[in-house]
């Protein structure tokens, strides 16, 4: 690097080189330097697009003045010879806590709650706080930012990390020389959310991901309200949400599942979030694009798992063994299908570990541009800050990073890094390269030795022969100083690099003192290293699966026209022996003998029986949360917002036969959440599980667990079986005041629980309520009768034969088990007559499982009425097809075979009750989403695969690569009382 000054004149009197201060100084003589600095002969990065060759940058006073190859410099500038250099513009994290102090979780243990807030003045949940301002609590970390410019970042939006609605950010120029007056560029930069509480306070609403989403619904109906003018009471929280409601709004979502999330509820309320994702997105990749939403993306790749032990290995699921091979193509993913992305050094236990994760995010096919948009222009856009910050473009901020090469190249330096126009030196431009192979040749013997990693901190490896020496090495202001261990015994070595870094020579002292001069001849430089690294197979990916998971399909199934021959076809209302079933176009075209359909594929179902689909009408699986237990009424909350489609309980359930199921809300609270309606299609996203148009069902409790018997908190009403009828009246005639007011036309505050209620009221809306005595369910009925509805479907009631005339007097339909009693209090008087008895009265009676494991032997569970109470074969088999397809209400599309119905079809081994009877094919709307022969083939293929990644594990362990300790996730089996 050469440097000179061009004609610098001073002139104390000339206007146009100083500018007047207007605070008065008391330490000493100060004058400004509003000296130019010209940066020559570089290949400067202006943009990721705009690239120039041997130009020159022209800065002053912490700004771009001009850039380009032919710049005219001014008299007073001073010149740096940048030939062979690059320049590129800082990097921009969007999603950082620098500067602020890690949230002091609450006091406080145990079971014991908090129901209400703990503030006067604010929104009456704790954890939403917009009012937060991340420039209160900001104090500017000078070792954190010496890390974050030594990656290449400049500016970092700094936030406060903790709540629901987290308030606005900080945007922080990481200037070393300076004050926080002239870092702060702006100090409200962006409006933050998130799905997760505030760990400051210990109010318990909401304590799921449904409570989470519902809240922030809510708090956006409220706004609306309160910016209308409709509210006495000042609200510090939604006058501080209104007030920031234009600047970028960034929604803290952490995987793939929750961008979706999150994106829905802006679209609700017309609002595109800014999104931080988890680094799984190449999963959802056609549903993540559909969000429209910028991302934040984390390049936290996951380290191989140590698999060295063949017992612990056998406990890592598949799906994090794919994950492990497939996070470093996420980038390369998004960018292939047009998502625009920031890259963020969030979750990143190191910051050292960020560009190498970016380089390895380019060997796995992302481009280098790309790249650089992620860390410069996007994250400017998503901050709205283009015009000052991200390029180096003329007027804005001099931002910018002095390399030795290609800054997305692991054998490049970076040298300076220029914030606000000053200078922080990363490492000196005249420090001699001494990275490479090398043969050290010490008293006689020889070792290899090799230098690799950060020009800054380089490492070493001494071997001998085949072994590995222990060492270590220290490289500063061209002093080399390095030592390693043989045979106990430890070997130093010191010397001064000469301009010929292909010789390293010095003074070494063996043991004993003995000294002798040794010397190491390159071999092989670091950059003919990377080269051959580069020239090295590209990484191998496996198959993305849908959902990615073991037993996935490599592409999701499409509808086919099939025609099954001479089956025994269970209709739902008969058994017709000897049967033909034709289905085209997702729907039963036909029933009868000797059918023939051009195209069709022909099954051959001699022997065995066809019959509709299960329907499970009270079911627990593929879902992220069951309960939200907060509050004693969550009518607000939906199941549909926490469908998990990656639950492998979706596969082994239409492994039993089932095809569609109920997703209730668990029984924490008397008045629940909303149902969500799933068909079981294997491989499809969280809303295309979702039944179309789907019945409105709401779950509502009795008994023990709405009381809290099983857990202790006092705090929450109610307490008692009386309360819980309290709980019934107070909400339902809330939500007829409600309806009332809206039907009048007179302004009203949308409230999404008064609205699910008063659906109830008007009979759009379906309850399904978890019960057992008698007591409670005559109860419930005449609570629903005294406003004018009716209740859907009892569900569980053991003793539902005790009532079951009146039941079938209201109209309500039981759900039940076949045969479970006395597994608590209030199950004693339970019997497997149960379900025969109800039906005898006129019920519509269904049998149901609220259990993973049951729900994939229903048909089996049916038989048991046969048995118990000697209901016919066709009735039984209504039970788990046809009955508690009429109590959700899509009875018109599924649970039977009729023509014009959705073809939902199971062809089973044997007679379909039997324990012997095996699901061979499972069909949904003529799509075959589980197939018994191709079950066996998925599973070679899972043994074949996990061979083929746990080879690739150990390969990585053994050319260095870090691993992390075997670790077996097991999602918790759902149930009603799941909290």
């Amino acid at each position: 690097m050469k440097m000179r000054l061009v004609a610098l004149a001073l002139c104390w009197c000339s206007a146009s080189l100083f500018a007047q201060d207007y605070f008065p100084s008391n330490d000493g003589v100060k004058s400004k330097n509003n000296n130019y600095r010209a940066f020559t002969n570089a290949k400067i990065y202006v943009t990721p697009d705009q690239i120039i060759t041997n130009g020159t940058l022209l800065i002053q006073n912490g700004k771009v003045v001009s850039v380009g190859k032919n710049v005219s410099l001014p008299q007073n500038t001073i010149v740096e010879d940048l030939n062979g250099k690059s320049i590129y513009p800082s990097f921009i994290d969007v999603f950082s806590d620098f500067g602020i102090e890690k949230p002091k979780r609450a006091s406080g243990s145990g079971r014991a709650s908090q129901y209400g807030p703990s503030r006067e003045g604010f929104y009456w949940n704790d954890h939403i706080m917009p009012e937060t301002d991340a420039i209160a609590k900001f104090k500017f970390d000078d070792k954190k930012a010496k890390e974050l410019r030594e990656v290449g970042f400049g500016v970092v939006n700094a936030h406060v990390n903790d709540g629901i609605a987290r308030g606005t950010g900080v945007l922080v120029a990481l200037n070393s020389d300076g004050n926080d007056a002239d870092r702060i560029l702006e100090d409200e930069s962006a409006q933050f959310f998130s799905f997760e509480k505030s760990v400051t306070s210990r109010q318990s609403y909401p304590t799921s991901l449904m409570g989470a989403t519902a809240l922030m619904r809510q708090l956006y109906h409220d706004a609306d309200w309160y910016a209308k003018g409709n509210v006495a009471t000042k609200d510090r929280s939604i006058e501080a949400l209104l007030a920031n409601k234009n600047m970028p709004q960034i929604f803290a979502a952490g995987d793939n599942g929750n961008i979706m999330r999150a994106d829905k509820v802006g679209d609700q309320f017309g609002i595109q979030y800014s999104i931080l994702g988890g680094g799984d997105e190449y999963q959802f990749i056609d549903q993540v694009k559909q969000t429209n939403a910028k991302l934040i993306i984390p390049v936290n790749f996951p380290d191989a798992y140590d698999v060295s032990n063949p017992f612990a290995a056998k406990y890592v699921n598949l799906s994090d063994m794919r994950h492990w091979n497939l996070a470093p193509s996420n980038p390369s993913v998004l960018a292939k299908n047009g998502v625009d992305f920031t890259f963020t050094l969030h979750d990143l236990k190191s910051s050292k570990k960020f560009m190498e994760n970016i380089i390895k995010a380019i060997n796995y096919g992302l481009d280098k541009t790309v790249a650089l948009k992620a860390l410069t222009t996007v994250p400017a856009m998503v901050l709205g800050q283009s015009n000052s910050i991200g390029t180096l473009e003329k007027g804005k901020q001099a931002n910018f990073l002095i390399t030795s090469g290609d800054i997305f190249e692991s054998n490049t330096t970076l040298f300076e890094n220029w914030v606000q126009g000053k200078k922080n030196v990363i490492n000196t431009m005249d420090q001699k390269d001494i990275r490479g192979d090398y043969d050290l040749v010490v008293d006689g013997k020889t070792y290899k030795m090799s230098i690799t990693g950060a020009l800054s901190k380089p490492k070493l490896k001494v071997k001998k022969d085949s072994t590995t020496l222990k060492s270590k090495l220290d490289y500063n202001a061209d002093w080399i100083s390095f030592s390693f261990t043989e045979d106990d015994n430890v070997l130093r070595f010191t010397g001064l690099v000469s301009p010929n870094t292909t010789v390293l020579t010095g003074n070494s002292i063996l043991p004993k003192g003995k000294e002798v001069v040794y010397t190491a001849n390159q071999t092989k430089t670091f950059q003919e290293k990377e080269e051959e690294n580069k020239t090295a197979d590209k990484p191998e990916l496996v198959a993305v699966t849908y959902p990615n998971i073991g037993l996935g399909n490599t592409s999701l199934p499409k509808q086919e026209t099939l025609l099954f021959k001479n089956a025994t076809v269970w209709t739902g209302m008969e058994k017709l022996e000897n049967t033909d079933v034709l289905v085209k176009n997702g729907k039963i075209a036909k029933i009868g003998t000797n059918l023939n359909a051009s195209g069709a594929k022909t099954i051959d179902a001699t022997g065995k029986h066809l019959t509709a689909g299960v329907v499970d009408e009270h079911s627990h699986i593929a879902g992220l949360s069951i309960n939200e237990a907060g509050h004693n009424s969550s009518a607000e909350v939906k199941m549909a917002d926490v469908v998990d489609p990656k639950d492998v309980n979706i596969y082994r359930n239409l492994a039993g036969g089932v095809t569609t199921i109920q997703l209730l809300h668990g029984s924490a609270n008397p008045i629940g959440g909303r149902s969500a309606i799933l068909r079981l299609k294997w491989g499809e996203s969280a809303d295309n599980l979702l039944f179309p148009d789907m019945p409105k069902f709401i779950k509502f409790a009795l008994g023990e667990n709405v009381k809290q018997s099983n857990w202790q908190s006092f705090s929450r009403f109610p307490q008692t079986r009386m309360g819980v009828e309290q709980v019934f009246m107070n909400y339902f005639q809330r939500a007829k005041e409600y309806d009332e007011l809206k039907k009048s036309g007179a302004p009203y505050r949308v409230d999404e629980e008064m609205e699910v209620l008063a659906e109830i009221l008007n009979g759009e809306r379906f309850i399904s309520c978890h019960s057992y005595v008698q007591s409670e369910i005559n109860m419930l009925m005449k609570v629903a009768e005294k406003f004018g509805f009716r209740v859907n479907t009892f569900t569980h009631i053991l003793e539902g034969y005790k009532v079951a005339d009146k039941m079938a007097e209201h109209g309500v339909g039981g759900s039940t088990f076949s045969d479970w009693w006395a597994y608590k209090y209030e199950v004693k008087d339970a019997i497997p007559y149960n379900a025969a008895i109800m039906a005898s009265q006129g019920v519509t009676v269904a049998i149901n499982s609220d259990d993973a494991e049951m729900s994939r032997r229903l048909n089996q569970e049916a038989g048991k009425t046969m048995k118990y109470g000697g209901m016919s074969e066709i009735e039984a088999w209504k039970t788990v097809t046809l009955n508690p397809a009429k109590l959700l209400h899509i009875d018109h599309k599924v649970g039977s075979i009729e023509v014009g119905k959705d073809a939902d079809l199971v062809l089973w081994s044997d007679y379909p009750m039997s324990v012997y009877a095996k699901a061979e094919k499972t069909i949904i709307e003529g799509a075959v989403y589980f197939d018994l022969e191709e079950d066996l083939k998925k599973r070679d293929a899972i043994t074949a695969e996990r061979a083929k990644l746990i080879n690739m594990m150990l390969q990585d362990k053994a050319t260095g690569g870090k691993t992390q300790a075997p670790v077996q996730r097991k999602k918790p089996l759902f149930e009603c009382e799941t909290l």
